[in-house]
């Protein structure tokens, strides 16, 4: 997929569906983030902006169509609708309600890929290139590549995420809860671990940072202009 890669929440109550389907789209080079249930789903796309949610529509608790009710108009995201053969009035429903398609379980997982490559295709068109630059410091998103001091340091998913998220709102600080939701890690020392890394190819002065600043007692801010 060139230098883009889409990032998918995958949500479904069913951990064999959301395995094999984080399986599958792995495989294709797109960054997945899964959910057991609408209410977990909806503190995710709180925190990460995702470029589609694959969605099942019955899930005990909160149902998928109450989740694309809530959410649709906050969020620009696309959605596809896992549904039952049975469930023609939800989809129905679904769509009406601002879901973009919908796939009859069970799936195929070759045509659920389909379906995802023609969205989210749609949406490469259109993808502009992410770089940002503050001082000495250039951040190429898409590339997954920092530019320091004429020296050129690679940066995984993991911190390409959190490095997003903070470039999307800088000046806002964000808990080690917060990162912890947005890369699925519980361990506060492993989030430490990630942030000193991704400052030794940020600061000039990792033990000093200018730009990825600790907020004691609160978390972690990016300050760039």
């Amino acid at each position: 997929m060139d230098n883009f890669q889409a990032h998918i929440l995958v949500v479904d109550d069913d951990a064999g569906i959301r395995s094999l389907v984080k399986k599958y789209l792995n495989e294709k080079k797109y960054l997945v983030t899964t959910a057991d249930n609408a209410e977990n789903a909806s503190e995710k796309i709180k925190i990460i902006k995702f470029d589609l949610i694959v969605l099942d529509i019955m899930m005990p608790g909160k149902s998928g169509l109450e989740f694309v009710q809530e959410n649709k108009k906050k969020i620009e995201t696309p959605i596809i609708l896992l549904t039952a053969k049975s469930q023609s009035d939800e989809r129905i429903e679904g769509l009406e309600t601002g879901a973009d398609d919908y796939l009859p379980k069970p799936f195929e997982p070759r045509e659920l890929i389909l379906r995802i490559n023609n969205i989210v295709g749609k949406t490469k068109k259109n993808e502009q290139t992410r770089i940002i630059e503050f001082e000495n410091v250039r951040i190429d998103l898409n590339k997954k590549i920092i530019f320091k001091d004429n020296k050129e340091y690679k940066i995984n998913n993991t911190e390409k995420i959190i490095l997003e998220k903070m470039i999307n709102s800088p000046g806002k600080i964000f808990s080690r809860e917060d990162i912890g939701i947005l890369i699925e890690i519980d361990k506060e020392r492993s989030i430490d671990v990630i942030i000193t890394r991704l400052r030794k190819k940020i600061e000039k002065d990792p033990k000093n940072p200018k730009f990825l600043q600790t907020i004691r007692g609160a978390g972690y801010v990016l300050w760039i202009k």
